[in-house]
């Protein structure tokens, strides 16, 4: 404060003296020279006069303020997060297609919007964001000017901008990949698509959509999922052909007109390169042949499903033929709309509002539904909704899916997880079990301390006759011809006390018949100790022990009977339980060797050529993942095991397998490194930081939240002879290694989310990727999916 007042005032001349006489280049800890320049900022000129009076006090207000925009300004300075970049290019690219809107219809966007120059940067720089890679003028030699212009004049050549990778053998599978420009071109599409469609999708719908996801739906299903009956899952499976993309284009074209664009859909589609494939693979685990237009697509193509889901529900529920009754309707709503549909003269009954109801929850191509009612409603639902799939949508619907009680043990699988619905105690059950337990707790105590205080009496009683009892006074009963007095006469005076007062305590067990109790003390306590105590001491304590054991061996519903009626704590409530698949995650851990058959940890021997880092950051991209989606599933304990007892387990013997020494030794080695690893009783501390430093818009970040861990092994050090680039699409970074793909799981439904990748195209086993280090660091890691490998880099 004095200092401000030295500022302040007459003193400030006389201070600025001072600091030119001194040479003192700061005041306040900043410098002088900024603090005159700030007075730049001023839009009031102050005359001579004003500055010879009193210019201390309004320079200084006007440097604080300058400080603040300084501030704000710094703040605009501050790096942005992949996320944020990402909203900031797509919301350009929206702004621009909004533009072309006209009485809700869009006309000409590929000639406005898509081929144009900052539209094609913008989604360039958004498909670098996906890799990883900050945003810098390199554009991977790209010219964006001659794209634009092949694309509005229609010469742009789909097929010659594509790699195709194909299995070896006489079965062929063959896989089409887009090249930079064409994914620049899907990506400026997908982006467009999205600005459109996004905002007519229903609620049912969780896949790809901007804050929606499989956390959304897994919320909604736990929601509506209390009161129901049946559930079951419907897979729809089909490969994208001509009759299906004809229908795709004409639900389209509701909403966009626009030749151009759809002519470079055929296009893509005649190429091959367009991989929509109905129920082919789990979507959203960021796998190879998960195209950047997949997931738009299908849902414009199932959001007509949405819609029937609507209307085939609302029929079930306003026009079930056991509501043709007259009476009072319980829902208004429901009546009013059966009043419209089938007369305005019926009245329905509907007391208990017992009428069907019926919940969907989709995801993408993967489809859940969730019934109130009869099974017979159920499966006449069930089979409307199949011939619409069928005959509507043209797709292929698997009907061997059974339909399932939701009240059974087995649960339903959706989402590669398992679902299950219990019945949880109600309020005034748990209580009645809470009092148990702690009357049961209490009459343990009590039983405690009375065999403790019986047999410290017992004790004493023996010491006290060990003492008391005197050699003359039990010499006549002891037999002079024994072994035992033979040997006592061999002692000093007084040392036979003990063996003859053994010898009564041998004889009197004899005549109690103790010799089948469990141990001393339990005859010191119950022959000795308890007889010399009072009758009614001893029946009060044991008639609380009786009633207290009879309360806690009844029947919770009998004493449940006992407590006053309630309405809301005595019904019991339905919870559903989030599963995590923990023995499929058992089996891949054995099949990547991590674990032997038995489930005991082991050495993964394909990773002990890699560097120790990249080592610990695979085995730690298993735990961040499994962190990351299981940690608010009910089972997350089991999991937390699997992390502690085998994962890090096996990442302490390939680390000991590759330097060839002592597991401990290797633990002291790395002991900071492997603490990123946590234990059991460390895990949420350790990894609530990379929780929340992810972003999981599912939207925005598509195949990124979910993909699993591929398997590398290291093929090659690259050398000057042989040099080689990073593989990573916006990466121009030499790589030092190349390595080899591993494809292990190859199986489509279901998929179970693991931790590792799941059902990749078996063309590219084996295939090599050169990769640096970062970008080893981010696939292991969980920062970026396979779809960010430019697979037709090296041919």
């Amino acid at each position: 404060m004095r200092s401000l007042d030295f500022l302040f005032g007459k003193n400030f001349e006389r201070a600025m003296k001072i600091v030119d006489q001194r040479g003192v280049k700061k005041i306040l800890g900043r410098p002088v020279g900024r603090l005159h320049g700030w007075g730049n900022y001023s839009t009031v000129t102050p005359s001579n006069h004003e500055i010879n009076k009193g210019i201390g006090k309004m320079t200084l207000a006007e440097n604080l303020a300058c400080l603040l925009e300084e501030s704000s300004s710094l703040d605009e300075r501050r790096p942005k997060s992949r996320m944020a970049l990402k909203r900031s290019f797509e919301l350009r690219i929206k702004k621009r297609v909004k533009e072309q809107s006209r009485n809700g219809i869009y006309q000409g966007l590929m000639e406005r919007v898509i081929a144009t120059p900052e539209t094609l940067k913008d989604a360039y720089s958004c498909i670098r964001l996906n890799s990883n890679v900050e945003k810098s003028v390199n554009y991977h030699n790209i010219c964006f000017d001659s794209l634009a212009v092949e694309l509005s004049n229609g010469s742009f050549n789909v097929g010659a901008n594509t790699s195709t990778i194909s299995t070896k053998g006489a079965r062929k599978e063959v896989l089409v990949l887009p090249n930079i420009k064409l994914k620049v071109v899907q990506e400026a599409i997908r982006i467009v698509l999205e600005v459109i469609y996004r905002p007519y999708f229903s609620k049912i719908s969780h896949g790809c959509r901007s804050g929606r996801g499989e956390a959304t739906a897994l919320k909604y299903i736990k929601k509506e999922i209390s009161s129901s009956d049946w559930w079951f899952t419907m897979h729809v499976y089909k490969k994208m052909n001509a009759c299906i993309l004809a229908k795709l284009i004409s639900l389209m074209e509701e909403k966009l007109e626009d030749p151009i664009l759809y002519a470079i859909i055929q296009s893509m589609f005649d190429a091959q390169v367009l991989n929509v494939e109905f129920g082919g693979f789990p979507k959203g685990h960021g796998l190879p042949q998960e195209g950047i237009l997949t997931p738009i697509l299908l849902n414009i193509y199932l959001d007509s499903f949405d819609r029937e889901f609507y209307r085939l529900s609302m029929k079930y529920e306003a026009l079930e033929p056991q509501f043709n009754i007259p009476g009072e309707s319980h829902s208004k709503l429901r009546n009013w709309f059966r009043r419209q549909l089938k007369g305005s003269n019926l009245v329905f009954v509907d007391k208990e509002d017992t009428s069907p109801k019926f919940h969907c929850c989709r995801f993408m191509d993967e489809i859940m539904f969730v019934v109130s009612g009869s099974k017979d409603v159920t499966l006449s639902f069930r089979s409307e909704i199949t011939q619409y799939l069928q005959n509507f949508l043209q797709l292929d619907v698997d009907n061997e899916e059974e339909i399932l009680p939701s009240a059974g043990p087995q649960g339903i699988c959706f989402l590669g997880i398992i679902i299950k619905r219990s019945l949880r105690e109600s309020p005034a059950l748990r209580a009645v079990h809470k009092l148990k337990e702690k009357v049961q707790l209490f009459a343990s105590q009590k039983q405690e301390a009375w065999d403790s205080g019986t047999v410290r009496v017992g004790k004493k009683w023996l010491a006290h006759g060990l003492k008391k009892v005197k050699e003359s006074e039990i010499r006549h009963l002891a037999d002079s011809n024994s072994t035992l007095s033979q040997i006592s006469c061999f002692r000093k005076v007084g040392m036979e006390t003990d063996h003859w007062y053994k010898m009564l305590l041998k004889i009197w067990m004899q005549d109690v018949h103790v010799k089948s109790e469990e141990n001393e003390e339990f005859i010191l306590s119950k022959y000795v100790a308890e007889p010399a105590i009072p009758q009614e001491l001893r029946d009060s304590f044991y008639e609380f022990q009786k009633c207290a054991e009879e309360y806690v061996s009844s029947e919770a519903a009998n004493t449940l009977a006992l407590l006053p009626s309630t309405t809301s704590s005595s019904v019991p409530v339905t919870i559903c339980e989030i599963i995590a698949p923990v023995n499929n995650i058992k089996k891949r851990l054995s099949r990547y060797g991590l674990t032997t058959s038995a489930g005991y940890p082991r050495t993964a021997p394909q990773l002990i050529l890699q560097d120790d880092d990249q080592i610990i950051h695979w085995f730690l991209g298993i735990v961040r993942r499994w962190v990351k989606w299981y940690c608010e599933y009910d089972n997350f304990s089991e999991v937390k095991l699997l992390i502690s007892d085998q994962v890090r387990k096996s990442c302490i013997r390939t680390l000991a397998a590759k330097y060839r020494i002592h597991e401990a030794e290797i633990e002291k080695k790395f002991d900071v490194e492997l603490s990123r690893i946590p234990s059991t009783q460390e895990i949420e501390q350790e990894m609530e930081y990379e929780r929340s430093d992810f972003d999981n818009d599912e939207a925005l970040m598509y195949g990124i939240s979910y993909s699993g861990l591929c398997l590398l092994s290291l093929a090659r050090i690259v050398s000057q002879s042989r040099p080689c680039n990073c593989f990573v699409i916006g990466c121009s970074d030499p790589a030092p290694n190349v390595y080899t793909l591993n494809v292990m799981e190859r199986q489509k439904f279901p998929g179970w989310k693991t931790g590792f990748s799941s059902c990749i195209h078996p063309s590219l086993n084996r295939r090599r990727i050169g990769l640096c280090k970062q970008h080893v660091k981010d696939l292991y890691l969980g920062h970026i999916s396979l779809q960010s490998i430019d697979f037709g880099a090296w041919k």
